[in-house]
């Protein structure tokens, strides 16, 4: 299993616009690709030097070669839709491999 992390730094006076774009649009679309079983969303509880808030974001899929598709097939259309927010938030990207689950 693996987990494609988006980690978000989002300035403040749009942060609620932009959440309700992430749970109502971009998250269900991720998912609509078929190669996420799940996404969590979650607060980074930490107080950056730059201001804003930050998000994590991960979503679970079954393997490398199914997120090698996800890049190949739907990460440009995908990315590209955040466009509208891409002066007033900062993302950095993770993969993470799984090892266990207890």
């Amino acid at each position: 299993m693996y987990i494609y992390s988006v980690t978000i730094n989002i300035e403040e006076q749009i942060r609620d616009q932009w959440l309700d774009w992430m749970k109502k649009k971009h998250i269900p679309d991720m998912l609509a690709t078929g190669k996420f079983s799940k996404a969590l969303m979650s607060r980074v509880i930490v107080e950056e030097e730059m201001g804003g808030i930050t998000y994590s974001i991960q979503y679970t899929t079954d393997s490398k070669v199914t997120l090698e598709k996800y890049y190949t097939e739907d990460a440009e259309k995908l990315r590209a839709e955040t466009a509208h927010f891409a002066d007033n938030l900062v993302a950095f990207r993770t993969e993470l491999e799984v090892i266990s689950e207890f």
